[in-house]
């Protein structure tokens, strides 16, 4: 228990002012523009949204890594065999996995060092788990600029300490000015537009609003009500048609009356073409998302050479994450592993690749060759001749009495 409190004691703890580069810089703190509990909850509850970030998250790192080490480094294997212990240990795959839907929907992600002074596991934070982040501002005379971050501070659910920015992994893309936040794709559908004295609404709010009133559509429209026009009724009719009204079931009603009148049902105005509207808001909606899914599957027409252009564009835009990643595990990951472990990182240099490593085909012609030159035993032949669907005896044919051949 000790050992645990001693852990996240060092992982709470800030640096003091003194290791600051300039001893007159300043500090202030900073929040998302937009709470990132929000937009995940849009990626929870949006088919649309949730869709388009898991596909991209899965494009991104969805095909698994590997890792490769300089062959040339003296100790290359052991440097090679520490990184991959510590990936198993921590499962950093599945770590990635995770982490890529919150880096994708929210521009945002944070892991925890529990032993920031030796690296002996990970663990991530709840997408709000972090309040604001702590800048240091650099100021002299006119000179007034962003240093770098300080500490993040937690919310007072969590404990509301300050993490050292030693003990955190912040990942984040698509980072706007000095902020010290990223930027997922799911924002822009929160943020609402402000141009001179008109506010447009966000695009998550137009959209659910159009869903919303869908339905009702349908119950007024589907089954219409039939209006019934009373020429000299009395005071108790009118009151027995108001009743039947206000409890008329969804599917409509129909009301009679024996006398003279005229009937009419009502119908939606032909001129309201609000489809228009509607595909526009949508098309906008699906834009925000930067992923073709949604139009695969709910347009007609969207044939099969517009949707493999469409994923060459979204593969314009999962290439730039893939890289920070990579470059993000092999400087906070792979070399503080390296480094703990006594090996040289820079020599060593283990690289995260994605993907699956590559497999020399080995063509039947040259495994012949090989055979008659001598370089691989006739049995070993045989063996690789089983794989490739060859029916061979398991004995040579030459030890088989002759009986028995056929």
């Amino acid at each position: 228990m000790n050992s645990v409190l001693r852990r996240l004691f060092e992982a709470f703890r800030v640096k003091t002012r003194g290791s600051y580069a300039y001893s007159q810089s300043q500090t202030v703190y900073e929040n998302p523009s937009i709470p990132l509990a929000d937009v995940m909850k849009l990626y929870e509850r949006d088919p649309a949204c949730k869709a388009s970030v898991d596909l991209l998250a899965a494009s991104t790192v969805g095909m698994g890594f590997y890792t490769t080490v300089n062959e040339n480094y003296s100790r290359a294997q052991e440097a090679k065999s520490a990184v991959d212990h510590f990936n198993e240990e921590v499962n950093l795959d599945t770590l990635l996995c995770e982490m890529a839907r919150v880096l994708i929907a929210c521009g945002n992600d944070f892991w925890l060092k529990v032993t920031p002074e030796r690296l002996t596991g990970l663990h991530r934070l709840p997408v709000d788990a972090v309040e604001k982040i702590e800048h240091s501002f650099i100021q002299e005379d006119r000179l007034k600029m962003p240093y770098k971050v300080e500490g993040y501070k937690l919310r007072a659910a969590y404990g509301g300490e300050t993490l050292n920015p030693e003990a955190v992994i912040h990942w984040r893309i698509n980072c706007l000015g000095t902020s010290g936040y990223g930027t997922g794709v799911l924002q822009v559908l929160l943020h609402s537009l402000t141009f001179q004295s008109d506010k447009r609404p966000a695009y998550a709010w137009m959209k659910a609003k159009i869903e919303r009133i869908m339905p009702k559509i349908f119950e007024k429209y589907a089954g219409p009500d039939v209006l019934a026009l009373l020429e000299r009724a009395d005071a108790a009719t009118i009151q027995k048609f108001e009743k039947a009204i206000k409890s008329r079931p969804e599917e409509g009603v129909w009301l009679f009356y024996s006398g003279k009148g005229e009937i009419k049902p009502l119908t939606i105005d032909p001129r309201a073409r609000f489809e228009y509207y509607m595909d526009y808001i949508i098309n906008q909606f699906y834009l925000g998302c930067e992923t073709p899914l949604p139009r695969l599957f709910s347009t007609p027409g969207f044939t099969e050479a517009s949707a493999r252009a469409a994923l060459e564009l979204q593969e314009m835009l999962i290439k730039p994450v893939q890289r920070y990643i990579k470059r993000q595990v092999e400087q906070s990951i792979f070399a503080h592993v390296l480094f703990q472990a006594g090996f040289d990182p820079s020599e060593a240099r283990v690289r995260l690749n994605w993907g699956a490593p590559k497999t020399p085909q080995i063509s039947i012609t040259d495994m012949l060759k090989a055979a008659e030159l001598g370089l691989i035993r006739p049995e070993e032949f045989r063996k690789n001749a089983v794989k490739w669907g060859w029916e061979l005896w398991e004995k040579s044919p030459e030890t088989i009495p002759e009986e028995a051949k056929p």
